[in-house]
């Protein structure tokens, strides 16, 4: 059986590669923009192509039977189809609220066996802090207490892999979380635990905020604070889909912080 991977330079498909061959899948192929950067293993195909380029799908598309399909709305139909035409199986793919429901709705268009996965915030958006951290060891930011139950990247790729070569999942839209609903007050205090030292939170206004993350989000910073402000009176709650359909518990904030800790020394 072969799997294509596409994205898999990206966060979340380079991820997928790794469990997929974890699980003893043979036939990995991925699609990746840069091979080199991916630094992929030898017993995986690979072929270079990107999905924003849906010219360069094709090649990478004869004998797949399943594939995962990373968030690229723009392009998710004429991939999807593609897919299709190659008589593709099934797809997994990556997408979300909002904009990123076209992922969706292009994969089910298409005809082809799907699942949805449906991540919450990536544990990764944590690294925002990073900077702050390494050169002031304080957090300045607003909505302390803002709470929601972030994932872990791997925990997302672990869901892709088993979705992919189990039985079981067709049709199915996995919304996906962390195991623990936590604030952003305790995801720096956390990220200080790991440190071995107190970061303490300084709680700046909205307006301050928005000031101090336009120059890294742009137009995005008044959304992304948004975000937070709603998780402040409607907190996200934790759902226990990694691990029902994984069998191990999702990784905890506190884990991930470790096994990141040197983002933020």
């Amino acid at each position: 059986m072969t799997i294509l991977v596409t994205g898999a330079t990206g966060n979340v498909g380079r991820l997928v590669v790794d469990r997929l061959l974890a699980m003893g899948a043979t036939g990995v192929r991925a699609l990746t923009n840069d091979p080199e950067k991916a630094a992929l293993p030898a017993e995986v195909e690979v072929v270079e192509g990107y999905i924003g380029r849906p010219q360069t799908v094709p090649a990478a598309l004869g004998g797949v039977e399943r594939m995962y399909l990373a968030p690229l709305p723009e392009t998710a139909r004429e991939v999807a189809g593609m897919a299709k035409e190659a008589d593709v199986e099934r797809i997994v793919d990556l997408a979300g609220r909002g904009w990123w429901r076209r992922v969706e709705e292009a994969v089910e268009e298409s005809g082809v066996a799907w699942t949805h996965l449906r991540p919450g915030e990536f544990m990764n958006n944590s690294l925002i802090w990073a900077p702050q951290i390494r050169t002031t060891r304080t957090v300045r930011d607003a909505y302390p207490g803002a709470a929601n139950a972030p994932i872990d990247l791997d925990d997302i790729a672990a869901v892709a892999a088993v979705a992919l070569l189990e039985g079981g999942h067709l049709g199915k839209a996995y919304e996906l979380t962390g195991p623990e609903k936590v604030t952003r007050a305790e995801q720096v205090r956390l990220i200080g635990e790991a440190l071995g030292e107190e970061i303490p939170f300084v709680e700046l206004t909205r307006e301050q905020a928005v000031e101090e993350l336009t120059p890294v989000m742009g137009e995005y910073a008044s959304w992304y604070l948004d975000g937070k402000a709603e998780l402040v009176e409607d907190p996200q709650e934790p759902i226990p889909t990694v691990e029902e359909v994984t069998g191990r518990q999702a990784t905890t904030f506190a884990e991930w912080a470790i096994r990141h800790v040197e983002d933020f020394r």
